[in-house]
């Protein structure tokens, strides 16, 4: 306060933006063949989640779809479930990274755990 009109209309805005509370702290992009085909090209990115919100927002990886080097579309839900049915957090996804195999690795630091995503196997 006061309200700066000069500054909002110099703002920028995002290229992307995600929903507001989520804490996007970590994003990997993903080159490797390991997952299905549709993730090539695009970024996970691990959302931290709030916690001083009467509604939780985040806690969970989402994947946002890339083309000619700009995000395009959505963000999906990739890895979700890191509340509990009371609404508790038994994970919150701190960074995510790919390995060497094209596995999707997350950092959790509530459950003190790196969980690593692959493809099923076929004809499983």
């Amino acid at each position: 306060m006061p309200p700066r009109p000069d500054m909002v209309a110099k703002a920028i805005p995002p290229d992307y933006a995600l929903s507001s509370h989520v804490a996007p702290l970590g994003l990997a992009f993903y080159t490797a063949t390991n997952l299905p085909k549709s993730y090539r090209g695009g970024a996970f990115v691990g959302e931290h989640g709030s916690w001083d919100r009467d509604r939780f927002n985040g806690y969970k990886v989402v994947f946002v779809p890339f083309s000619g080097g700009h995000p395009k579309g959505m963000a999906q839900d990739v890895v979700i479930d890191f509340l509990n049915d009371k609404g508790e957090a038994r994970g919150r996804p701190v960074g995510v990274a790919v390995d060497k195999a094209g596995a999707l690795l997350i950092a959790d630091d509530v459950g003190n755990t790196v969980w690593r995503v692959t493809a099923a196997a076929p004809g499983s």
